[in-house]
């Protein structure tokens, strides 16, 4: 498969009809499955760019699937979003946290999912469309563009998508406070009613990647009333 092939997983076979015959018709190349173990098994052989994942699926839940892919290092740079017919925030926020990059609730507009894939697949190729590097420096924070890394203290630290477009918003521009509606524009690359879930999401995924104490963050400070903003430490 390509480089911006998607992968499509969900055990109605209506809703992947339908939403395969819309990314195509946008031009994607696009593979299907129906079951967990089945859309590992496609992961694994094709490393398709972007996963559109059902998260109750049969055999392997959509939960252990993103722990799967975060977890291997030849597939954890897969993007993810999710989908799911259940309103609790529980279930949603769990994807998130487990490194989903975004997610949709059923029922769904197809051309919503259509941006949001098309964001996220820019946010994957951020590399790539940005020819003139740039490395951004915080305290012990480094982040760097051209090779697409991030560090603490000289140490990797491993990003995903989402969480680097974010955290390259918040230390361009260091001590500015963002509106949340600001920071979703400007990192995730669009906005929906219910995104700021989302967002709340990708920072607690950050904090607890990059604080000493993350329920006490020292970086990413909330701005209550307001957003969010990065800082170094005070000593």
């Amino acid at each position: 498969m390509t480089q911006e092939s998607i992968l499509v997983v969900d055990d109605d076979k209506d809703i992947v009809r339908l939403v395969v015959e819309y990314l195509r018709k946008a031009g994607y190349p696009v593979n299907s499955a129906y079951d967990g173990e089945s859309a590992l098994h496609v992961l694994r052989n094709e490393k398709p760019k972007l996963v559109v994942l059902d998260l109750m699926l049969p055999k392997k839940d959509g939960w252990e699937i993103i722990r799967t892919l975060r977890s291997d290092t030849q597939l954890a740079s897969t993007l993810i979003i999710a989908l799911t017919a259940r309103v609790e925030d529980s279930d949603k926020i769990l994807g998130l946290e487990l490194g989903a990059d975004d997610y949709l609730t059923k029922p769904f507009n197809p051309r919503e999912l259509l941006a949001r894939v098309r964001s996220l697949l820019r946010r994957g190729d951020l590399k790539q469309e940005n020819p003139s590097a740039a490395t951004y420096r915080l305290a012990g924070l480094k982040l760097d563009t051209g090779s697409r890394t991030f560090s603490l203290d000289d140490q990797p630290i491993e990003l995903t998508p989402t969480e680097f477009a974010l955290m390259r918003v918040l230390i361009e521009y260091p001590g500015y406070v963002f509106t949340r509606d600001e920071l979703v524009e400007k990192g995730l690359g669009y906005s929906f009613a219910g995104l700021g879930r989302t967002l709340d999401s990708h920072i607690k995924n950050l904090r607890r990647k990059i604080e000493p104490d993350p329920k006490q963050p020292t970086y990413i400070q909330t701005v209550y009333g307001v957003g969010y903003r990065l800082q170094a430490p005070q000593l």
